[in-house]
């Protein structure tokens, strides 16, 4: 029986009239994202049709799933709200804070030993407060999640920004920071402005070498990082309704990556026999009882112009393996150009590791379509030109992954197999082969590829591809090998080619696992004692921010204008840093240390405007913050993409930065500001970026005024005593603005509470 089923059961027995209640006063066929959408108000059935981008709505989520990187956090903020128990279902997986070096066994030791106090406190938390808890080496949240939570047509929330991989199997999931969750935990309405709608039309099939990975890999080429900001992508068509429910789940995952609020499919077979082998019948015909309400009417997707804000056309017969990178997620290139773009960019052609896994790429379907590859490798005398990693998604899949043979065929390869975690992905890697700064190139089977992401290293070129292309490429050792045409010699001194991969769905015996890694929590959990030691370098219990004076800002220093992109990797790096995560203060010594400083071109180097010297940004913020000056960071256009790590808010707010004035955000991070209690805005003009000097100070003459829709008015103070007037516009609702006012949206929560 599936977890939570008689939550699931409630949704389905509610979605048949707000479907058609929505239908109505909308007044025109609905896609999927508007079913779920509307029927998840928080308010129950619709009374409105609602402005897509415009229209901030309240939700009623179904669940809730963290990551223990960002669940500290989340949870030492629940601490603070005064409540017993979560209001809906919630889990924690520890995924992000093993890394991996030796091997699965050694390292998830050792992660056992170094994270022990990270890791007690998220299991007697999660013990008290009604949550429930995977532990260390269950798996990656996101595989772990599709296999035993997520259902179509459900809403969910979490705490990282690839949550949208549930839309694999229907939902609506989406990443959000720990004050959103926070929210649902504490029993409120989660906001968010109604979506825009993009929808993907997918004729066709799929074959040969070509992977449901390359589909993202081709949307992301068409989008870019921000195309999809605001927006839900829909997948619809007879090309999506041949592909796997995993495979799906990749497409989604990778959404995160245009900036997309989401991405989903329409509840079909594939889905339906995959509840049935994770052991889920129940919801399976559950779901096949409200089946017309779980995918878009048929005039949508009949006529998707008409009921889109945008359409894409691809057609998989014709669509071709493709490499993206590197250093951004959405610069395509197929496989047969790759050899001339390589040499015309002069990117490293020598591969010296190729990683799969990831919650992109990790299910027993990927593992078999890598192995298919591998196995020829063996079978042909074709020795490994490159290192080989393999990141399985969960104990279920590495248990059974084990069990048919796959592991093997990868171990023969001499390839290293980590635990079930995230492990390179995010930075998480002790690699064995570092060499300084050395310029080099990896691919792997992950969505970012952001500079120094994996292994800390700038001058790592990072390409992203499906596992049986990532497998591929690192037996040929070979950036420009293309396996649909080139050939390789082996141990013989005979060329030899390798043929297309082969996949296996499901597995034929069955999913297997002894010990999944699941604890439950305690019905009761008043008695639990949470302890967090006050000297720890680890946990730090939370300090509420202070509220807003309700005066206008003025004398505010800048302290770095930010040039060209900048992620929350660029804002909180991960890597040796997810060790201080429960901890506001340490962690807070990384802030904006990615960042590249538009004056010098370097990172962590601003200037002290009370001194006159340069230091780390950390360093100077504090002093700043040390004289009671406020301060400002101007940023590029979709700052803030990437993670949904709330960190990168927090920690500039922690340290005294009042203000982040940038040319555009990416979502969660824009939400994130708003929820810390942070003025985030935009420049109406963007092209007065260019105005901003190293020694500006900003008077923000008319904020005492602050209202909905109501632009706010900046003086810039150059150091010659000359000004420049500028404007700039913000998405504050009044809600919001009570956040602003009270210092942070928990502060209005406890408020609340207190009542």
């Amino acid at each position: 029986m599936a977890y939570d089923i008689d939550m699931i059961k409630k949704v389905y027995s509610q979605m048949a009239d707000r479907v058609n209640k929505a239908r109505e006063v909308v007044g025109k066929p609905l896609t999927l994202s508007e079913k779920i959408l509307y029927s998840h108000l928080w308010d129950g059935e619709t009374s409105k049709a609602y402005e897509r981008g415009k229209d901030y709505v309240e939700f009623a989520p179904d669940r809730i799933a963290c990551q223990d990187a960002t669940a500290q956090m989340a949870l030492l903020q629940f601490m603070q709200a005064g409540k017993k128990q979560v209001a809906v279902p919630t889990t924690v997986h520890c995924d992000h804070l093993i890394q991996a070096k030796m091997g699965a066994a050694i390292d998830l030791q050792s992660a056992n030993k170094s994270s022990s106090e990270v890791f007690d406190f998220l299991e007697s938390v999660s013990n008290k407060y009604g949550i429930g808890f995977w532990k260390p080496g269950a798996g990656i949240i996101h595989q772990v999640v599709l296999e035993n939570y997520a259902f179509p047509g459900g809403m969910m929330i979490g705490t990282d920004s690839h949550t949208v991989n549930a839309g694999g199997l229907g939902m609506v999931a989406i990443g959000v920071g720990g004050a959103d969750a926070v929210d649902v935990m504490a029993g409120m309405a989660w906001e968010l402005k109604f979506p825009k709608l993009i929808g993907v039309k997918l004729t066709g099939k799929l074959s040969g070498w070509t992977a449901p990975k390359d589909v993202i890999l081709k949307v992301a080429g068409i989008l870019t990082v921000k195309g999809g900001t605001g927006a839900i992508i829909e997948y619809f068509g007879e090309g999506a309704t041949a592909m796997s429910c995993t495979g799906k789940g990749t497409i989604c995952n990778m959404g995160a990556e245009v900036g997309a609020t989401t991405s989903t499919f329409g509840y079909d077979d594939s889905m339906e026999r995959y509840l049935k082998a994770t052991n889920r019948t129940d919801v399976a015909e559950a779901a096949n009882a409200v089946r017309e309400h779980l995918t878009g009417d048929d005039e949508v997707y009949a006529n998707p112009e008409q009921y889109f804000d945008e359409v894409i056309e691809i057609n998989l017969s014709e669509l071709r393996p493709h490499l993206n990178g590197p250093f951004t997620p959405d610069l395509a290139t197929p496989i047969s150009e790759m050899a001339v773009k390589a040499k015309q960019e002069d990117w490293p052609i020598n591969v010296d590791w190729g990683l799969i896994g990831s919650c992109t790429n990790s299910s027993y379907e990927d593992l078999t379509r890598a192995a298919s590859i591998a196995k020829q490798a063996v079978d042909k005398k074709i020795k490994a030109k490159s290192d080989f990693g393999i990141n399985p998604g969960s104990e279920q899949i590495r248990f059974t992954a084990e069990r048919d043979g796959l592991l093997q065929i990868f171990e023969d390869l001499d390839a290293t197999v980590f635990t079930n975690a995230c492990g390179p992905c995010i930075g998480q890697w002790d690699r064995s082969d570092r060499k300084g700064d050395e310029k080099n190139t990896i691919v792997h089977s992950f969505n970012r590829n952001f500079s120094k992401r994996a292994d800390g290293n700038p001058n790592t070129h990072a390409f992203v591809g499906s596992p049986e292309m990532v497998a591929a490429i690192a037996i040929s050792g070979r950036l420009d090998f293309d396996p649909t045409r080139d050939k390789l010699i082996n141990e013989d001194g005979e060329e030899v080619m390798l043929d297309e991969p082969k996949g296996i769905e499901l597995p034929t015996k069955g999913f297997a696992v002894e010990d999944a890694g699941y604890v439950a929590p305690k019905e009761d959990g008043s008695s639990v004692e949470v302890k967090v030691a006050e000297d720890s370098e680890r946990l730090q219990l939370l300090t509420p921010f202070e509220p807003w004076d309700g005066e206008n800002l003025t004398g505010v220093k800048l302290l770095i204008k930010a040039l060209g992109k900048c992620t929350t990797d660029h804002i909180s790096m991960a890597g040796p840093w997810l060790r201080y995560r429960g901890h506001l203060d340490n962690i807070s010594n990384n802030c904006l240390i990615g960042a590249i400083n538009a004056y010098n071109k370097k990172t962590n180097f601003v200037k002290n405007q009370l001194t006159g010297e340069f230091d780390g940004v950390p360093a100077v913020q504090r002093e700043y913050k040390k004289a009671g000056v406020p301060t400002i960071v101007v940023g590029d256009h979709n700052y803030g993409e990437g993670s949904s790590r709330e960190h990168a808010a927090m920690e500039p707010r922690h340290l005294g930065v009042k203000v982040v004035l940038v040319k555009s955000f990416a979502r969660i991070h824009e939400t994130n500001l708003k929820k810390q209690g942070m003025l985030g805005i935009t420049f109406d003009n963007e092209a007065d970026y260019d105005l901003i000097q190293e020694d500006d100070t900003f008077n923000f003459i008319d904020l005492k005024d602050f209202a909905p829709d109501k632009q706010l008015t900046i003086e810039v103070v150059h150091a010659d005593g000359s000004k420049d007037t500028i404007k700039a516009n913000h998405t504050y609702n009044e809600p919001q603005i009570a956040w602003y006012r009270k210092g942070s949206a928990l502060n209005l929560i406890k408020e609340q509470n207190a009542a």
